[in-house]
């Protein structure tokens, strides 16, 4: 009892594509490759965390590795005359044994729809010492605004500065999250206040999948 499942993980499979899309017999390359996409994944996360990037999938074949990112500041990651994403090709390239690296950019047309950008958004509300029941709030108003069937937000630690930690969440509109045809995003940021560092947890249901879903796509969200 009590116990949570990640919405993205029960539903991979099933209405939700893998962020990795690679197949290898040998055993080694598992390892090799696994680690490697962390690698890459931790790296642009830190390196781009101004560019809004929801998330990066990483697909390999023989020689070549595409990463597509998804983000909602295509045209800070972009550069000016596509600088900006030859440099971050290099750096893939150093990173990587791949032989040909591809680097492609997805726009997300609407940020509040995403749940790792809102999750975002609120994270970096509360470092700027905004109160945290008006940055969720705010945040859940716009994503309904938006079209979303329901969401729910729920923030962790030492609120306000309260000696002892504690979690707070809202919920607006419905939230399915044992439906496994609900198309339910689930994200979590963190918030480095002098506090401490909180936790903000976002779900956004965007309502029931019907018929085959593709879940090799590329751009994916």
């Amino acid at each position: 009892m009590g116990q949570k499942v990640n919405p993205n993980g029960l539903r991979t499979g099933i209405n939700k594509g893998w962020n990795s899309f690679w197949f290898t017999d040998n055993k080694k390359d598992v390892v090799k490759f696994v680690k490697e996409d962390d690698e890459l994944r931790k790296f642009i996360n830190k390196n781009y965390a101004n560019c809004g990037i929801s998330s990066i999938k990483i697909e390999r074949t023989a020689d070549t590795l595409t990463v597509t990112i998804a983000t909602g500041k295509p045209g800070m990651l972009i550069g000016q005359k596509g600088a900006g994403v030859e440099q971050l090709r290099k750096s893939i390239e150093k990173l990587s044994n791949a032989k040909k690296v591809f680097v492609n950019v997805k726009e997300i047309k609407n940020v509040d729809m995403d749940a790792k950008l809102v999750a975002e958004s609120i994270a970096l509300q509360l470092e700027k010492r905004v109160q945290f029941r008006r940055a969720m709030k705010s945040a859940m108003q716009r994503t309904m605004k938006a079209g979303a069937k329901g969401i729910k937000t729920m923030v962790s630690g030492r609120l306000d500065g309260a000696e002892i930690a504690r979690s707070e969440h809202y919920q607006e509109g419905s939230l399915p999250l044992q439906t496994l045809r609900a198309d339910v995003d689930y994200a979590l940021a963190e918030a480095h206040t002098t506090f401490g560092v909180i936790g903000v947890k976002v779900w956004i249901y965007k309502g029931d999948i019907i018929g085959k879903v593709n879940l090799t796509e590329k751009g994916e969200n």
